[in-house]
C-alpha cells in the first residue's frame, strides 16, 4: 500500500485578506471570539514550490475560479534552503467551496542556486508515490517557491481552526537556471483562514459575523505568479 494521507473530512476553507491591522490585533481579534480560539502550535516557517503545466492550467483555473480546480506544491517546515529532509507532495483539491487534500511523503532533496526539474524527478524517483501520481508529475514543473509565517488557532469545541499567515515573500524559480534572488513580498497583509468540515458550516457565520474584515477570494500561488508574470495578471 502507498504511503499517503488524506484529509479524514470534505471541509470548507474561508479566508480574509486584511491589511490595515498588524498581526497582534488580528490575533486579539482572533482571541476574543465566542467560540474561544487558543493557540495550539508554536508560530513557524512554511515553504511552498508549486509544480504546474507549461500552460500554467492550475493558475489560469484557480485565478478564474473554475468549479474544479486544484494546486499541487512541495511542502516543508523551517529553513527554505539547504536539505529538505522531510518534503510532502500535496495536491489541494476544490470543488466549489469544499476541498480535501491528499499528501505524500518525499525523499529528502536540495534547495539551492544548483536546484533543476532533474533534482525533483530524482526525489520524486525515490519516493514510493503511486503510479497515477508519477504520471502527473510527469507533466508539471516547478512555477513558484514562497515562504510565511503561520499562527495556528483552534476553538474550544476544536471544530473549528483558524490559521493567521505573514510575513509573505515569494521567489521566481523555474525548472533549469534558478539564481533565486527574484523576490516579492506582500509587505504587512496577513491571511487569515477559518477551516472546518463541512457538516460544521451552519455554524460558521456566528464565527465570522463577529470579525471586521470581509471574506475574500485569495490564493497565494495566483498572487505570486501574478507578481512575476504581470501580463497574466487580471
Amino acid at each position: 500500500m502507498e504511503d499517503y494521507k488524506k484529509l479524514t473530512n470534505n471541509r470548507f476553507e474561508r479566508k480574509f485578506a486584511v491589511n490595515n491591522l498588524s498581526i497582534q490585533e488580528i490575533e486579539s481579534i482572533v482571541k476574543r471570539n465566542s467560540v474561544l480560539f487558543c493557540e495550539i502550535f508554536k508560530q513557524r516557517f512554511i515553504n511552498n514550490i508549486y509544480l504546474d503545466t507549461q500552460n500554467l492550467t492550475c493558475f489560469f483555473d484557480n485565478n478564474i475560479g473554475n468549479t474544479n480546480r486544484e494546486k499541487i506544491r512541495i511542502r516543508w517546515y523551517g529553513d527554505m534552503f539547504g536539505l529538505i529532509s522531510h518534503p510532502i507532495l500535496e495536491f489541494k483539491i476544490k470543488k466549489g467551496n469544499v476541498g480535501t487534500k491528499l499528501s505524500f511523503p518525499l525523499s529528502p532533496f536540495k534547495l539551492d542556486k544548483d536546484f533543476s526539474i532533474d533534482i525533483l524527478k530524482q526525489a520524486f524517483y525515490n519516493s514510493n508515490l503511486p503510479h497515477w501520481v508519477i504520471n502527473k508529475l510527469n507533466v508539471l514543473e516547478p512555477t513558484l517557491l514562497n515562504r510565511y509565517k503561520r499562527k495556528y488557532f483552534r476553538s474550544f469545541n476544536k471544530d473549528y481552526r483558524i490559521t493567521l499567515d505573514f510575513e509573505v515573500e515569494y521567489i521566481n524559480i523555474g525548472s533549469r537556471i534558478n539564481s533565486l534572488s527574484q523576490r516579492k513580498n506582500e509587505g504587512t497583509d496577513v491571511v487569515v483562514e477559518l477551516k472546518y468540515d463541512v457538516e460544521k458550516d451552519d455554524f460558521a457565520s456566528q464565527i465570522t459575523n463577529q470579525f471586521p474584515f470581509r471574506m475574500t477570494k485569495n490564493s497565494k500561488y495566483v498572487n505570486g505568479i501574478s507578481k512575476f508574470r504581470t501580463s497574466l495578471a487580471f
